[in-house]
């Protein structure tokens, strides 16, 4: 009768760990298993991942092209429907209460206001930049907008 008690795994599907520097009685002491001499046998001996043998290495051979802008500005982009659905109304938005709602992940970066959706209330909102069409959207609605 087959139970799950007597279940047992297939005769040499199961192998011993192999137990390495543990004497010569283990089968595996002296070097071991790390062969003679070298490099690659001492202790903290890796060729790092990128080396090649000596050869000019492939990050030397090929063009560099491009060009990195150590200057730009990154913002984080915000809607006015955004606004809409976390605001109440006379309130007063600043990055630090944006934070704090999670519409902006970073605690010091900069935001942009963007004019897509309606706000049917006023706000008072600062922000580091604002679209043209957003700022016309905030204070026709009878809100105001600030720059940092």
């Amino acid at each position: 009768m087959l139970s799950l008690d007597s279940l047992r795994p297939a005769f040499g599907s199961i192998k011993r760990k192999k137990r390495v520097g543990r004497g010569d009685g283990s089968g595996r002491g002296n070097t071991s298993c790390r062969g003679q001499k070298g490099q690659k046998c001492r202790a903290g001996g890796q060729v790092a991942p990128y080396f090649e043998g000596g050869q000019m290495p492939i990050y030397r051979r090929l063009p560099k092209r491009g060009f990195k802008n150590i200057f730009k500005e990154e913002y984080a982009i915000l809607n006015i429907r955004d606004l809409a659905r976390k605001f109440k109304e006379n309130e007063e938005v600043t990055p630090q209460k944006l934070l704090e709602v999670g519409l902006v992940k970073k605690k010091n970066g900069k935001i942009k206001l963007l004019g897509e959706g309606e706000i049917p209330f006023p706000l008072t909102v600062k922000v580091h930049k604002v679209s043209q069409q957003a700022r016309v959207k905030i204070e026709a609605a009878g809100g105001k907008v600030e720059v940092i």
